[in-house]
């Protein structure tokens, strides 16, 4: 499980246009985390998607910052953001440069995620 996160991010480009936003392989990093070291956090919030499932994003979303806190302050999302900083800046600027067509951003994804597999590798 530890890569299942990275690797099913690199399926993204497949998933059609604006699904894979700025920020969207970090945060899926984060919740990878969470889902190890934030179990807590993450079971609430689930419970409570579940439980409101018409207005889930509304009811729950102080429990999602929670998570998400939990997630950031890890040592491996924090030297992730630190050591993968460039490849994923130049990920962030193709998106822009290609909003219509982010399957040109294939490239700077793959590069990002190598960056941030060698990251969790080496700890």
């Amino acid at each position: 499980m530890a890569t299942a996160g990275f690797s099913r991010m690199r399926t993204w480009a497949g998933r059609g246009p604006g699904v894979f936003r700025v920020g969207s392989a970090r945060q899926h990093a984060a919740l990878e985390v969470a889902a190890r070291h934030c179990r807590g956090e993450m079971e609430q919030y689930g419970r409570c998607v579940a439980a409101s499932p018409a207005t889930w994003q509304q009811d729950c979303h102080q429990l999602k910052l929670s998570m998400a806190r939990c997630a950031s302050s890890h040592p491996i999302v924090q030297k992730i953001r630190q050591d993968c900083a460039e490849p994923f800046t130049a990920f962030e600027q193709c998106l822009k440069q290609n909003q219509a067509s982010v399957m040109n951003c294939t490239e700077h994804v793959n590069q990002f995620l190598m960056c941030a597999e060698q990251v969790k590798l080496m700890t």
